[in-house]
């Protein structure tokens, strides 16, 4: 049997890291055992669904490079599909109509914890012949077996059992007739052939419980896999102020989707020492039956040591473009400023996102405003004046608008002034790029531009005067 996977996102918020976890893994899995995966948007919940929802999900797991193979599935679709599986239930007895009030239902529920009881349906209805009538609201409960146990092999778990005491009547129509989740799930799983059920184990209750809604409808079980959750550093569950937020606010960030799924599949799942993996390698090494058993902890430290190094390797063109079209997006064209590969070139070391690579890159597109307030206190001072203003005179005279001819107009200076390059070099970068930190000064005056950065250093000068001015 060909193996099929599935990623099912509910539309009610983002595709975050754990959703996104759990779409790679199913879709490593599928890729590895010559699968498929099916995309299915698991949507009944009508008042919290959104298509923005839809929309942002599907962008993301696109821009993650996790194709499906079959779907997107809609189960508001399939309504009708529901409908008879729901009347077959009905008609073979594994199903009961239910007229209880929510206000008896919460009551049974007092006097059952007041007694020490685990809070549960006390079957009022299951043996009452209940119809549906025209104006008497019912929902309609699943007829879990009352003795018994169910039992199943998890390949990350192991065996789990639990007996079919401990489980309730679910609820598998609402009183408008729409399905509810446990039922919709059990029912697309068998139409859609899914061989291997891969989920956070925050599902793991919800099994038994579709496991015996299986058996009711004589349909053959799939292999379930229930992956840890994914922790916060301090332990506790993840949260927007650990790093779970949209997939998409990654991309923003400037997070490379290859370091994100790989920093994905080693949340919960390893390969030795292994820590870089290309596609080919994780779909060639991974298995579910080497998730871990315990829960992985998100560190975003991490993720970005992951991501320098996938800029560090990654095409130079593919890199200058995303540069452009991000510096365009804050209004900044490449006309009169470097080529953005030259820029790729000198920043991709030095930089752990896109974003930080843009920042680097905008002093060599557009005037800055203002000094950084410390490196100018620091280095533009009167003794740097007249090194400034010598080398100012030394640039001026070059043709030929290089590196090498700028480093070596600086060298001259400061054999003249028999001085170390920090004295030249400091103030230099300070009067050329507003801060103290910048690639290697010769090569960035290049990609600044020989007229831009003399009216830099001129404008440094003018700084320097002012501020003596301003404190004699």
């Amino acid at each position: 049997m060909s193996t099929v996977t599935r990623f099912p996102p509910s539309p009610t918020g983002y595709l975050h890291v754990g959703g996104a976890r759990t779409a790679l893994f199913n879709w490593l899995y599928a890729r590895k055992s010559g699968g498929e995966m099916v995309l299915r948007i698991e949507d009944t919940d009508l008042q919290r669904s959104s298509q923005e929802a839809i929309d942002v999900i599907l962008e993301a797991m696109k821009w993650l490079g996790l194709t499906w193979n079959q779907g997107p599935f809609y189960q508001t679709k399939r309504f009708d599909r529901y409908g008879e599986i729901i009347k077959k239930l009905l008609e073979q007895g594994d199903a009961y109509y239910c007229r209880c009030s929510k206000e008896r239902l919460e009551e049974v529920r007092e006097k059952q914890r007041a007694n020490g009881e685990k809070p549960r349906y006390d079957h009022y209805c299951r043996d009452s012949n209940h119809v549906m009538e025209e104006g008497l609201p019912a929902v309609i409960r699943f007829r879990n077996p009352l003795t018994g146990t169910v039992i199943f092999d998890d390949v990350v778990r192991g065996k789990v059992e639990i007996d079919n005491s401990e489980m309730d009547d679910l609820i598998i129509a609402r009183t408008d007739g729409s399905p509810t989740y446990n039922l919709t799930v059990v029912v697309d799983d068998i139409d859609m052939g899914i061989t291997h059920v891969i989920r956070g184990d925050d599902h793991t209750n919800n099994t038994p419980r579709q496991i015996n809604i299986f058996h009711a409808l004589k349909a053959s079980l799939p292999t379930f896999a229930h992956v840890p959750l994914i922790l916060g550093k301090d332990g506790q569950r993840l949260s927007k102020r650990h790093g779970a937020v949209s997939v998409l606010e990654y991309r923003e960030i400037g997070i490379l989707p290859e370091a994100l799924l790989n920093y994905l599949i080693r949340l919960g799942w390893s390969h030795g020492d292994q820590e870089i993996f290309d596609q080919d390698e994780m779909i060639e090494l991974f298995d579910i039956s080497d998730i871990n058993k315990s829960a992985a902890s998100f560190d975003m430290e991490k993720l970005l040591w992951l991501n320098q190094h996938y800029i560090k390797a990654a095409d130079q063109q593919r890199l200058a473009k995303v540069l452009a079209k991000r510096l365009n997006k804050r209004g900044i064209g490449l006309c009169g400023g470097p080529e953005a590969n030259e820029v790729v070139e000198v920043l991709r070391d030095r930089v752990q996102t896109l974003e930080e690579m843009v920042d680097g890159a905008l002093y060599l597109y557009q005037d800055f405003d203002e000094y950084d307030e410390n490196a100018a206190k620091k280095h533009l001072r009167p003794v740097a004046s007249d090194l400034l203003a010598s080398l100012s005179e030394k640039l001026a005279a070059i043709d030929e608008w290089e590196a090498d001819a700028i480093n070596q107009s600086i060298e001259d200076l400061m054999a003249e002034k028999d001085v170390k390059l920090g004295k030249i070099a400091q103030p230099l970068r300070v009067a050329i790029s507003g801060a103290s930190a910048t690639p290697p000064i010769d090569v960035t005056m290049k990609l600044v531009g020989k007229e831009r950065a003399l009216e830099r250093i001129s404008r440094a000068l003018k700084f320097i005067e002012q501020r003596v001015q301003n404190n004699p």
